[in-house]
């Protein structure tokens, strides 16, 4: 893909508070731009198709896999699909603005792997298991099972932490929020 901008990466176990850090830091920085990510899922609780994902059939995901439209895509849990499309790179890129990504840990990877030195990829961790398992109740959104499923995954996507660029714990939400304004600040002056 002919690279054309920047792009930050977000990446933690489910429940670890990313996606509020992104939503603060879009506020924050005017040229970042959400890259909506695709999915073999179904939606959940409010989502919306082509705002919080977009939500294709797990055949019409592997015919686009197969058509080398994404830049990465896996399959995170059984059956289930997450993945960046070209397209919704380009469309940002084209318009100036930094792509900014809250993406699963494997996906951060990759796309630093891809993007090298034009990416920044921050890791955020939770202050325990424990502590993630009780966000994880606290939010309503996914069944006992779903949730064990997450906590036994986090045990490893925690141990991918030291593959990415910075590490932010988030225990207290303002202090992470300001220490990652700090490292994309940085991020934009080079």
């Amino acid at each position: 893909m002919e690279q054309t901008g920047k792009l930050v990466i977000f990446s933690a176990p489910s429940g670890s508070g990313k996606t509020t850090i992104v939503k603060r830091l879009l506020e924050i920085f005017p040229r970042l731009e959400f890259s909506v990510s695709a999915t073999s899922r179904a939606p959940r609780g409010t989502e919306r198709d082509g705002v919080d994902y977009f939500f294709l059939s797990q055949d019409e995901f592997r015919a686009r896999a197969a058509a080398d439209e994404f830049v990465e895509w896996e399959e995170v849990y059984n059956g289930t699909c997450y993945g960046t499309l070209r397209s919704e790179m380009r469309r940002i890129w084209d318009k100036g603005n930094v792509i900014i990504f809250d993406v699963d840990v494997m996906g951060g990877i990759n796309l630093k792997r891809i993007f090298g030195d034009n990416a920044c990829s921050v890791f955020i961790m939770p202050p325990s298991v424990e502590e993630l398992e009780q966000r994880l109740v606290g939010r309503g959104t996914d069944s006992p099972e779903t949730i064990a499923k997450r906590v036994a995954k986090a045990d490893f996507e925690m141990s991918k932490a030291a593959e990415f660029d910075h590490v932010v714990v988030n225990d207290i939400l303002d202090d992470a929020v300001a220490e990652t304004r700090r490292i994309l600040e940085r991020f934009f002056a080079e």
